[in-house]
């Protein structure tokens, strides 16, 4: 119960619906574990309703996440360090989402590799895929690795635990698992482990694939082996009472220099990356059409609404070392996903921050107000000077008698 608070608090969180913080939790922690650990033990603890958060997406429509209480993510924690090392030998190769040693940037990675050899790609969309789990099915799958009682229960109990909306209301849930759960990654696994993994590895052992939760990407030879296997994944699908959503499963022609065939689809996205044919040089410099990944729109668009959030140029009163310190951990996160691969993807988004860091320059400083070929070279007698105070810096590069490279402008 102790590691499991402790884990809980280094992730941090929102209230649930008890409206209680992780420090007014701790305004009487060994009293809330002791409780917490005695209804457990006991049997006796019921999971209170998860507070229901509507969350926008880019492509329209909205993510409903169910936000557990502090309580009840420690409860969820307990129960997911005794499961996960149960179920995390068991699972396939290619499932990258939420496995400890395993990350986003390595399914990118192998998807990029099997691109270059496979020619086609089935994009592959589960509609509402946590809202639709089938908790019959789901505990059907536990009972094969764990017959340990109380695990059993509560996971039942958190499947079945309702869900309370922004107006107040209770709504009983008889299916999915809440987004936002702290043991809802680990089932969500576990349920596409037999519905899809092993499927696949049984019927179609040759066809490699990637699967990050329910994101999953296929790589096939020809396009009628595509049509087929999103036919035959379509079925067995609504055998485990889900579908693949009609609009956004696609079918992708990985074109490059080698394939010169149309199609109408010749992109895709995954894990905040765009697959799509670009330009690249070989060792000798010679320009060639490869099939590779880069930082997406939607990411890009994200991080430009992130960056405006900031309002640098109403941050007159703070010197450049003090936007740095709290803002360039996020860039430099930015930096070490999106720019993995094709990073040159980031280089209109940091140009912008550039020009963003300029206009605050030209607020905050009465000598270059109103020059912005000053305040450009301003900054990048600074960047020569600190590389490493931002880390786009360090990726765009600069020139001590120019200021900005003409990459970096």
């Amino acid at each position: 119960m102790w590691k499991a608070y402790l884990k809980v608090k280094s992730n941090g969180g929102a209230c649930g619906v008890d409206k209680e913080s992780i420090a007014d939790f701790e305004g009487n922690l060994k009293n809330n574990l002791y409780k917490l650990w005695n209804r457990m033990a006991s049997g006796s603890y019921f999971p209170p309703p998860t507070k229901t958060v509507r969350i926008p997406k880019d492509s329209g429509g909205v993510r409903v996440l169910g936000i557990p209480t502090v309580a009840d993510r420690i409860a969820q924690m307990v129960v997911k360090e005794k499961l996960e090392p149960m179920l995390e030998p068991q699972f396939h190769p290619s499932s990258y989402g939420y496995r400890p040693g395993k990350s986003a940037l390595e399914a990118v990675g192998r998807a990029r590799k099997m691109c270059w050899r496979y020619d086609w790609v089935l994009d592959l969309d589960i509609e509402g895929f946590f809202d639709n789990i089938d908790h019959s099915l789901l505990m059907k799958a536990l009972r094969k690795h764990t017959d340990c009682k109380w695990i059993l229960l509560y996971v039942e109990r958190w499947l079945k635990a309702p869900s309370q909306l922004e107006d107040g209301r209770v709504l009983d849930r008889n299916k999915g698992t809440p987004q936002g759960g702290v043991i809802s990654p680990l089932l969500a696994n576990l349920f596409l482990h037999y519905a899809l993994d092993m499927w696949m590895g049984r019927n179609y052992p040759d066809i490699p694939f990637e699967r990050y939760a329910d994101d999953e990407i296929v790589h096939l030879k020809s396009e009628r082996q595509a049509e087929c296997i999103k036919e035959a994944i379509g079925k067995r699908l609504v055998q485990c009472r889900l579908k693949l959503h009609s609009e956004k499963t696609k079918i992708v022609y990985c074109r490059d220099v080698d394939r010169k065939d149309s199609y109408p689809n010749q992109k895709f996205d995954f894990l905040g990356y765009t697959f799509r044919p670009r330009g690249s040089k070989d060792r000798w410099g010679n320009v060639y059409v490869n099939f590779s990944p880069a930082v997406s729109d939607k990411a890009v668009k994200h991080m430009r609404q992130i960056i405006r959030s900031w309002r640098l140029n109403r941050q007159s009163d703070k010197e450049i070392e003090d936007l740095a310190r709290m803002y360039n951990p996020i860039i430099r996160g930015w930096v070490n996903y999106y720019g993995e691969y094709y990073k040159s993807g980031l280089y209109p988004t940091f140009r912008m921050l550039n020009r963003t860091l300029e206009k605050w320059a030209m607020r905050k400083y009465k000598k270059i107000r109103g020059h912005r070929q000053r305040a450009k070279h301003w900054l990048g007698r600074i960047a020569y000077q600190k590389p490493e105070l931002f880390a786009q810096w360090q990726i765009l590069g600069v020139r001590p008698a120019n200021g900005w490279t003409k990459g970096a402008v």
